[in-house]
């Protein structure tokens, strides 16, 4: 049993060491082509989307480090394998993880983006993982056989020579693996780059009932706090200096910006809340912010845009691909090119160096992180990675309500108790109003919080005096041009959620 465990660990220390050399290597270029990565995004891409939607729905931004979890856990199971098939014969073991390998690299050079330069920290995984295999077989078996009478008879020097040799290939791969991490957080800081003062601002902001209403989402979301939803497992490093923005297409002019190009143009300052389509009813994917960059109106004209286009297909520094509706992008609503957050860069997570935002529609045709290309184009002549997956392709953000406060299962306190939360209704002129409905009874409207525009969210909130037994509350909101928040259920595929939230609480 000794013996099998040893073989065990040899193939998982080989495989944690290849893996650790590929995360380094892949740290000085593209994160996204580090073996366990590529496999991960392989594995979104080929995820059926009620899975995905599955998956926000019930881990939220918890599903990629399960999902990386998930498949570490099963690259290292097949690690302990090969480890097993070494000890009967090496090159058995070699074979597998061999393989293990080669579908990592396959996985990074099929990623959308990949260059032959994505091969290359699979070549490296292939090296070290191999090469240790080797080195810890043949320390292994310098006495005997790899069998397990002879690993059982190994003398003691010996055994604390493989032991020695573990330990040296177990530092080796943490060394590899923090410094991986460590070049990636040193490279492309966004907090290097110094903002300037926006052109047209947004003026100032209102004090909101964050410190009036206990357990309400802030009017203003920190950037820490802000959600993120999209198909990269790990958080990418652009590097300033390389990137560029190019409009293309169906345009006047190919045209071609630097980072310092935009710094150059007019500065605008917007508040803007941004919501996730797969964001459910009551869900925590909707945030509200300060952005700061150029119109993307300006972008465009400085290429001029034919008479043929329909749709803007924006593309990723990965090839990550988005299509908006050319019409709504340019009738007048606050469209940006967004190079800061909240009076900081745009955080790594958030799309530094530069992203879209669009007010009013879904993150999925609005969005688009880490940008570097804008073409021009029709909607027959390209697809984009949500369109080819069916999903809309026009797709206004609906009118929402969220209950922040109590909790649904909540247990609370006869008497007063305040309802509170926060709605949105960027498509039809803000939130003009938000009614809090009990037990099935009459609509009574909330006290609202400060307007801030038409495009951001609203706070709200709603004295209740409750008493003793289990009810349910439910929150509506009217928007400015006296819709009503529609109560039809809908999931959030393919267009978006709508519906009413409700939640159950127990007065005492």
């Amino acid at each position: 049993m000794r013996g099998r465990l040893t073989w065990a660990g040899f193939g998982l220390l080989s495989t944690l060491a290849g893996t650790a050399a590929g995360h380094l290597v892949a740290s000085l270029d593209r994160i996204d082509s580090s073996p366990v990565l590529a496999v991960g995004s392989t594995v979104i891409d080929a995820t059926p989307t009620p899975v995905k939607e599955w998956a926000i729905r019930n881990f939220g931004t918890a599903d990629k480090p399960i999902l990386i979890g998930s498949v570490m856990a099963g690259v290292l199971v097949l690690a302990a394998v090969a480890g097993l098939l070494a000890r009967r014969r090496l090159a058995l073991g070699l074979a597998l993880e061999g393989l293990l390998v080669a579908v990592a690299t396959a996985a990074a050079l099929t990623n959308s983006g990949a260059t032959i330069g994505d091969a290359v920290p699979g070549v490296v995984t292939a090296v070290v993982g191999l090469g240790t295999l080797t080195l810890l077989a043949r320390k292994a078996s310098q006495h005997g056989p790899a069998t397990e009478g002879a690993a059982e008879s190994t003398s003691g020097s010996s055994r604390r020579g493989v032991l020695i040799a573990a330990g040296v290939v177990a530092l080796a791969a943490t060394v590899m693996a923090g410094a991986g991490q460590l070049i990636r957080n040193l490279r492309a800081r966004p907090e290097d780059v110094t903002l300037p003062t926006p052109d047209d601002p947004a003026g100032a902001f209102p004090d909101g009932l964050d410190g009036q209403v206990d357990g309400i989402s802030p009017l203003r979301v920190p950037n820490e706090d802000f959600y993120r939803v999209d198909t990269r497992l790990d958080t990418p490093v652009v590097d300033l200096e390389s990137w560029t923005l190019t409009i293309d297409g169906d345009v006047d002019r190919e045209v071609t910006l630097t980072f310092d190009d935009l710094l150059e143009m007019e500065i605008i300052e917007r508040d803007i809340t941004l919501t996730c389509v797969s964001n459910s009813v009551g869900g925590e994917f909707v945030g509200g912010a300060r952005w700061l960059g150029v119109r993307l109106t300006d972008v465009l004209d400085m290429a001029g845009v034919g008479s043929t286009a329909d749709q803007i297909l924006s593309t990723d520094f990965d090839g990550m691909t988005i299509s908006t509706p050319l019409d709504l992008a340019t009738d007048g609503r606050d469209a940006m090119i967004a190079i800061g957050m909240n009076g900081e860069a745009l955080p790594r997570a958030h799309g530094f160096p530069a992203r879209m935002v669009i007010p009013g529609l879904y993150g999925f045709v609005s969005a688009t992180k880490w940008v570097t290309r804008l073409t021009l184009t029709t909607y027959d002549e390209a697809s984009a990675y949500w369109t080819d997956r069916d999903w809309a392709t026009d797709a206004p953000i609906k009118i929402s309500t969220r209950i922040d406060t109590p909790n649904a299962l909540d247990r609370l306190p006869a008497g007063e108790v305040v309802i509170g939360g926060v709605a949105w209704a960027q498509q039809r002129g803000g939130v003009d109003q938000v009614q809090v409905q009990v037990d099935g009874g009459p609509w009574r409207d909330a006290e609202m919080g400060p307007d801030v525009n038409n495009d951001y969210w609203r706070q709200w909130f709603f004295r209740w005096d409750a008493e003793p037994g289990s009810h349910a509350i439910a929150a509506r909101a009217i928007s400015g041009d006296g819709t009503t928040q529609t109560a039809v259920r809908a999931q959030p595929f393919p267009d978006g959620a709508s519906g009413i939230q409700s939640l159950m609480v127990t007065v005492e």
